[in-house]
């Protein structure tokens, strides 16, 4: 058994178990505390604020979530982490703000979302440094070919993995190629499913895990042809065995 096996044990809930934005926000500390109670690992993304903290947040502006207009990484963390998400009470979190809560109670999935011309090596290191003395279960993950080296470069013992679909035949390309990098795991499109990579990637013994799985077609395309889904918008707790 392979020590990233605990990837695939458990559901990963899209952005933290939200309600599709409705109560519990995506990305939130609310939406975070519901995964953790029901026992489904989080998967949640990273970005650098202007004064370089990691924060949790996926959009590149704050509108949709917030309600105010601004650059997330044209702005501080303080001045994030003091907008709301949504109409709640809930707050933009740091990624140290993320590992105090769950404390290693369930195991994070974290993308790192890069923007052009941004420094991977700097990403990579405040992240690895946030990380440093925690105890729970970490995997890092990026569309990013360029930060994945990088993390592999910076030899962390947390599993990095490939964000990545099959849209194009020069995506499909690329993939193959990054089956020579020392990967631990995929995150896969679930809509290009089946997929030769993907069959590849766990001939080598790589977990593969969807994304984003929110309706049935898509629950047994996860079930069929790879390892474990990131889901939404529904319990998979509550389906029959």
């Amino acid at each position: 058994m392979s020590r990233h096996d605990w990837i695939a044990q458990k559901p990963v809930a899209h952005r933290g178990y939200h309600d599709m934005n409705q109560h519990i926000w995506e990305n939130s500390p609310s939406a975070f505390a519901r995964a953790v109670q029901h026992g489904f690992a989080i998967e949640c993304d990273l970005q650098l604020s202007s004064d370089n903290q990691a924060v949790v947040f996926h959009d590149y502006k704050t509108g949709r979530i917030c309600g105010v207009e601004g650059e997330v990484r044209e702005m501080t963390a303080a001045q994030l982490t003091s907008l709301h998400i949504g109409n709640t009470q809930d707050q933009i979190p740091t990624l140290k703000d993320l590992l105090r809560q769950v404390d290693g109670k369930v195991g994070l999935v974290l993308e790192l979302k890069t923007q052009n011309g941004e420094d991977t090596k700097i990403f990579a290191k405040i992240v690895l440094a946030d990380l440093q003395d925690y105890q729970g279960h970490v995997a890092l993950m990026s569309f990013d070919r360029h930060m994945i080296e990088t993390l592999l470069e910076c030899r962390t013992e947390r599993p990095v993995g490939l964000v990545t679909s099959e849209g194009s035949e020069s995506a499909r390309q690329d993939n193959v190629s990054a089956l020579q990098l020392d990967l631990s795991f995929v995150s896969f499109h679930v809509k290009d499913l089946p997929s030769k990579f993907v069959a590849d990637a766990r001939t080598k013994g790589l977990p593969v895990i969807t994304w984003t799985v929110n309706d049935e077609q898509s629950r047994k395309a996860t079930e069929e042809f790879a390892d474990q889904m990131t889901f939404e918008g529904f319990d998979p707790s509550a389906l029959p065995a």
